[in-house]
């Protein structure tokens, strides 16, 4: 076994330990078809944390020659299928992970130099009966297949990262692209291609350096939907086993739409699970970087700004997909910025209606808090009475708080609708910006009998800057928010805290189109 040629299963069989793993051995249906086919070139891609290595772990062991992967896969989907044991273990694989190779301080010619000096060195200590009259992968390749007729399958790993980490780098770019095609393209050694990242296929004008790719992506999936994410069914089995509520998990991390199909975020699915508590937060988001979101936005780059209160908003927005370039830096309209967000996972995007979205409450919150104090515009507006509103909210001033809103509302009609309570929340998490100084705000945190809608967990300073929970009513009887705090006993947010607790009940009137406020203070004994 080696680093690149025929690696082994063992990285399946970590996955497969797990306390949570979930059967997507379908996909290898899919790729037994296009073997030694036409179509056998494959590249998906999708966000960050959406399963992409899991999926490339899985085809390693499936198709390595050198170990025998039956305990792994016997009682898995795949076992039924009937080309299970005709391609299991048959093929020798070619695996390699981009961002090892060419990073942010290697550029592609150096990186492609010392991958393809180690690719000869196992070529040559796994087949050393064979005499290579080249030392050159492709070379030494074709050889072993001609002697053989045992094939190749290669599996890449993050296959863009070039145009992540060396993005202003074009002629590393152009030379990686041409290394790829030069190993791939047109060689009868290649039986089956799977490269995975989270961008598509670079393109220059129209066309792609590699066209010979099928390409599977977050704006046309088909026919691989079910395998970009996890299903509605698969996260009610979970929810199931792991006694977590469907609706909330749904709410927080669904949402993503391709080819009609619904699919959640696996990697926050997997931690809100194995969560021993019962609360939801931004998992995914914890290990992203939201510096393109916070460029894109910031710099107003083709008016962004300007679609984002309808984005934040639960609105629609018709996106042209078609002629991004997939980079991350050429630009020519605010669709090709959109595009670039549907593929990083931040929008979802539907093929159907040519649309795009937030897709959960997970994706909304990191808007919430990427926007805060960036000077948005009209957004930005909504931000300036924020420590005037913190300062009501602790006197318990109610029509100080009331008018606050209402200002805010006059001024942001373009932004602020309230036609849920989702809408409502996103106003109120902005207006109470200045409060990130001093509270961690958590959204639907369980609180006595429920699930408060904003929760404030101080942060220093609890004298000063006691616990608050905030419940919003967007429709309904007025009161009916500072009744719900009380009957369902929000207030015992902090175990064992004993002190003051600022609760507030807020609700609008889309009739009369007033803001109602009550705001009381529990002391905690």
């Amino acid at each position: 076994m080696g680093k690149y040629l025929n690696p082994g299963n063992t990285a399946f069989q970590y996955d497969i330990n797990s306390k949570i793993y979930v059967d997507k051995t379908g996909l290898i249906r899919y790729t037994n078809d296009v073997l030694k086919t036409a179509k056998r070139y494959v590249c998906v891609s999708r966000p960050r944390r959406f399963g992409k290595s899991f999926a490339a772990d899985m085809l390693m062991a499936y198709y390595c020659r050198g170990c025998d992967s039956h305990t792994q896969f016997d009682n898995l989907k795949i076992a039924g299928d009937e080309s299970y044991e005709k391609h299991l273990n048959k093929y020798n694989v070619i695996y390699f992970d981009v961002s090892q190779i060419i990073k942010k301080d290697v550029d592609a010619k150096t990186g492609i130099e010392d991958f393809t000096a180690d690719i000869a060195d196992q070529i040559e200590e796994q087949y050393p009966d064979t005499v290579f009259k080249k030392r050159t992968p492709i070379s030494m390749l074709e050889k072993i297949y001609e002697e053989t007729g045992t094939g190749f399958v290669f599996v890449i790993d993050e296959w863009d990262c070039p145009f992540r980490e060396r993005k202003n780098d074009s002629e590393s770019q152009e030379l990686y692209l041409q290394f790829l095609k030069d190993l791939l393209r047109n060689h009868e050694y290649v039986f089956l291609v799977y490269m995975t990242g989270i961008l598509p296929i670079k393109k220059y004008g129209t066309h792609s350096a590699l066209n010979m790719f099928t390409e599977i992506s977050m704006t046309n999936a088909s026919p691989l939907q079910e395998y970009m994410g996890f299903t509605e069914d698969e996260v009610m089995d979970l929810c199931e086993k792991h006694g977590k509520p469907y609706g909330k998990i749904k709410k927080w991390y669904d949402g993503y739409k391709v080819n009609g199909l619904s699919i959640y975020n696996p990697n926050s699915v997997i931690c809100s699970m194995l969560s021993g508590e019962v609360r939801f937060k931004g998992y995914w988001t914890d290990t992203e970087t939201y510096d393109a979101l916070k460029i894109y936005i910031d710099t107003n780059t083709y008016g962004v700004q300007d679609i984002l209160g309808d984005l934040l908003h639960n609105k629609s927005v018709k996106v042209d997909t078609s002629k991004f370039t997939n980079d991350m830096t050429t630009f020519e309209s605010y669709h090709d910025v959109l595009t670039l967000l549907i593929h990083l996972g931040y929008l979802t995007y539907d093929k159907k209606t040519k649309k795009a979205k937030i897709p959960n409450y997970e994706i909304r919150e990191q808007f919430v808090d990427t926007i805060g104090g960036m000077g948005l515009g009209n957004v930005d507006r909504a931000f300036k009475s924020s420590k005037e509103l913190l300062a009501a909210t602790y006197a318990g001033d109610c029509r100080k708080v009331e008018s606050i809103l209402e200002k805010i509302h006059e001024e942001e009609t373009s932004i602020i609708q309230y036609n849920n309570e989702n809408s409502l929340a996103f106003v109120i998490r902005i207006a109470y910006n200045a409060a990130k100084d001093f509270y961690s705000i958590k959204a639907e945190v369980p609180a006595g009998k429920g699930f408060a809608d904003l929760t404030f967990f101080p942060i220093a300073d609890i004298a000063a800057h006691p616990p608050m929970v905030i419940e919003l009513k967007a429709e309904g009887a007025e009161g009916g928010a500072m009744k719900q705090i009380l009957e369902k006993n929000y207030g015992n947010v902090l175990p064992g805290y004993h002190g003051d607790v600022i609760l507030v009940g807020i609700h609008y009137n889309d009739f009369t189109k007033a803001h109602t406020c009550e705001i009381r203070r529990d002391m905690k004994e």
